[in-house]
């Protein structure tokens, strides 16, 4: 494991979260305890823990990215964030580069790892980056693509199983590719994909309506504008694109122009995942999954 690679994490995650009891009215004891980082004691989590709970650890997630790097040959770049958890993009070194159209048109694997304090197991996810538009995202209904990780303090003793279960992520890369040439090779009418996604304003006038145009619009321009730079046709008064288009077309917009708070609204890592975790980017898979939508190509 690179030096650098496991100071980035360390240095991104240079704090504990640790457990504290929770007290009622006047300092009254209570049998709850809630999770606070140390370094600026904001609370972590959605809600408080038992005196059973034991928080998980910055070594634990160096044993996760440890474990891919053996399980991919590996790591060549780490991106990390938190937010009620610890978030990683990890990069193989090893080429994986697949073409979907031309030379222009590329993804690249990415290992999404979460590894949060609200109960649930750890996951890691066969993602992808899409060099056109950068874009990283996951495809929720390939097979494979993702592996839980049960939730427990002292993750190093486990290492051979977790080794097992990034071998078996890393298998899935053909899964993942198999399911983007196929949606490449599929077409959808863009318009009537969009009012599957989105629906339609109640009304023509008020903010409703002008989120919806807008929305719209800035979709639209994003498949205009990744078509040219793809070498593809121009746009059709048909409105035929392929699936994988379209599915791009709406994660790019949820990833990098949908309207985020907070630190998420400046920091690209940060709003890739949470255009992960948004529901209308799994929902506009969902969409393009029915087969009433697929045109013949």
């Amino acid at each position: 494991m690179s030096a650098t690679i496991l100071e980035t994490v360390k240095n991104a995650f240079n704090f504990t979260v640790d457990k504290f009891p929770l007290s009622g009215p006047d300092g009254l004891k209570t049998s709850w305890y809630g999770l606070f980082r140390s370094d600026n004691s904001q609370p972590v989590g959605n809600g408080s823990v038992t005196d059973r709970y034991v928080p998980h650890t910055t070594d634990d997630v160096l044993a996760l990215v440890e474990a891919s790097e053996e399980a991919f040959g590996g790591v060549g770049k780490v991106s990390c964030y938190f937010d009620d958890g610890h978030y990683l993009s990890i990069v193989p070194t090893v080429e994986h580069r697949k073409a979907i159209f031309g030379t222009q048109d590329n993804i690249f694997p990415r290992v999404i790892v979460r590894a949060g304090y609200d109960g649930r197991c750890f996951s890691a996810t066969m993602g992808f980056y899409r060099d056109l538009c950068k874009n990283m995202a996951r495809m929720n209904m390939v097979k494979g693509t993702n592996v839980s990780i049960k939730h427990t303090s002292g993750l190093r003793p486990k290492m051979d199983l977790l080794i097992k279960q990034f071998n078996g992520l890393r298998n899935s890369w053909d899964n993942l590719t198999n399911k983007v040439e196929e949606m490449q090779s599929q077409q959808v009418n863009l318009a009537e994909f969009l009012r599957a996604v989105y629906g339609e304003p109640a009304t023509d006038t008020g903010r409703g309506a002008t989120i919806h145009k807008n929305r719209t619009e800035a979709i639209m321009n994003r498949v205009l504008d990744e078509r040219v730079r793809s070498g593809r046709p121009a746009l059709g008064r048909d409105f035929l694109v392929s699936k994988w288009e379209a599915f791009n077309a709406v994660q790019g917009f949820v990833q990098h122009q949908a309207t985020r708070k907070g630190d998420v609204r400046e920091n690209s890592f940060a709003r890739a995942i949470a255009a992960l975790n948004d529901p209308i980017v799994s929902y506009a898979e969902e969409v393009l999954n029915r087969q009433e939508l697929a045109l013949a190509a």
